[in-house]
């Protein structure tokens, strides 16, 4: 059973600097780091302390507010460094690698087997695990809860962001996992599983695209059309008192990684992609997981100062490669060229090169042109002003302007009326990237997501 959907609001960017689709491998130096603080809004406590010994599987840390969730080792090695955040929060737990396969063991399961299994004691192995942590919930888009169970749960494999991965190179030689972990997720809800897919994949043959036991769905249209909100929406819409889990194909893999052998997975695919990495260096990489950001990035960037971004162009987050690893989380990383000049007449300048959206260049008629994007906002932030141009960019029944209004003013009710939860903060990017007054939508949003989540609804 499948549908088919095509969407016609957004914008996809005609950016330069798209990664190859090569695979690569980059192999640790010896030392790796688990970041327990890369889950949000959840607070963990440290069960090693420096210079205890540990294998691949070691618990590092409970959860304090969800019994049986634990973070655990990648590697076999002594503990170098428990590194505290603010309030003492556990940051980061920096672990020297011995090179051994010293490893502690977790339930496995068979690709058909699992489906015969209890939904309880898949959970309790992603729960120890910490692999749970890679599901998400909606709304809040949090963790997700094992108490509550899911009317659907939702299954990204076609994000279509600038520069974020292909679904189907994230899978490649991973067809086993993919199906057990498919057919794990069909265990905890009564609903279906989504595989949502690019239409463009239709016609190829791969582990997606014939996966069993669920429901494969294909999706045409430009960014945001691979938004996981926008898959929600035309299949199975949220409201109020409903909860769906999500999840992406990098997380789905891992997990049947987890499922298959009975160890935590301790490498994944990221890519590598924008004008500030040399083009040699522009693909996939296969790398440990919490390994050097320093490590992996040696010799790849360009010529220049350029900003690294975690995730996609749109919605991602500046880092500083220096003091940071590859995250759990991670799907890859993209680097800009900095940019602070100062333009002479801004978006007056009759230039070819200058790419917009709103037709105030003549760019914009150059269909197949692509452009280079630097950090610049070209302008300054100001007063927002309602003009209705936000709609074309969202692919939910929602009016941003009145939206945006509702949350600034803290009207949650109203908000919530208007369909703040079904959206996610990823949602409104592209408002923000043709917002005339450099408006952050996505903080706003989140923000009122929290206060919806504090107070109740």
């Amino acid at each position: 059973m499948s549908a088919d959907f095509t969407i016609s609001k957004g914008l996809n960017l005609p950016m330069l600097g798209a990664p190859g689709t090569e695979i690569r491998k980059v192999s640790s130096k010896g030392t790796i780091s688990v970041f327990p603080s890369e889950f949000q809004k959840v607070k963990f406590k440290s069960l090693v302390e420096e210079g205890a010994k540990v294998a691949r599987g070691t618990k590092l840390a409970r959860r304090k507010d969800l019994e049986g969730f634990f973070v655990c080792s990648p590697v076999s090695g002594t503990v170098k460094a428990v590194n505290l955040g603010e309030r003492r929060s556990l940051k980061e737990i920096v672990i020297e690698s011995d090179g051994s396969d010293a490893a502690e063991n977790f339930h496995s399961f068979t690709v058909d087997g699992i489906l015969r299994a209890k939904a309880e004691n898949v959970m309790s192995v992603l729960l120890e695990s910490g692999l749970l942590g890679l599901i998400r919930q909606r709304p809040f888009n949090r963790i997700a809860n094992p108490a509550d169970k899911p009317k659907s749960i939702f299954v990204n494999g076609m994000a279509t962001a600038p520069f974020r991965p292909d679904a189907h190179i994230l899978a490649q030689g991973k067809a086993d996992a993919v199906q057990i972990a498919l057919n794990a997720l069909t265990l905890f809800t009564d609903g279906p599983v989504h595989l949502n897919l690019d239409a463009a994949a239709k016609d190829s043959k791969d582990c997606l695209t014939e996966a069993a036991h669920v429901q494969v769905n294909y999706f045409n249209g430009p960014h945001p059309s691979g938004n996981t909100s926008t898959h929600i929406h035309n299949l199975d819409p949220i409201l109020p008192g409903d909860t769906v889990w999500t999840l992406r194909v990098s997380d789905l893999v891992r997990i049947g990684e987890l499922l298959l052998t009975g160890l935590i997975p301790n490498e994944q695919r990221i890519v590598l992609s924008g004008e500030g990495f040399k083009e040699s260096h522009r693909g996939y990489v296969d790398v440990p997981t919490g390994i050097a950001l320093a490590d992996v990035l040696e010799g790849a960037l360009a010529e220049g100062e350029s900003r690294i971004i975690r995730g996609d162009t749109l919605a991602g987050e500046a880092v500083n490669v220096a003091d940071t690893g590859i995250f759990y989380y991670d799907q890859g990383f993209v680097a800009l060229p900095e940019d602070r000049e100062r333009y002479l007449m801004g978006w007056y300048a009759p230039a070819l090169d200058q790419y917009s959206a709103h037709k105030v260049a003549p760019s914009h008629w150059l269909k197949n042109k692509l452009f280079h994007f630097g950090t610049n906002l070209r302008g300054g932030h100001r007063a927002m002003v309602m003009t209705g141009i936000y709609d074309a960019y969202v692919t939910l029944d929602i009016m941003v302007d009145p939206l945006i209004r509702a949350c600034i003013a803290n009207e949650t009710e109203d908000a919530i009326a208007m369909g703040i939860l079904e959206s996610d903060p990823e949602d409104f990017a592209l408002c923000t990237f043709v917002c005339p007054s450099k408006t952050d939508f996505g903080k706003i949003i989140s923000e009122t997501l929290d206060l919806i989540e504090q107070e109740g609804f």
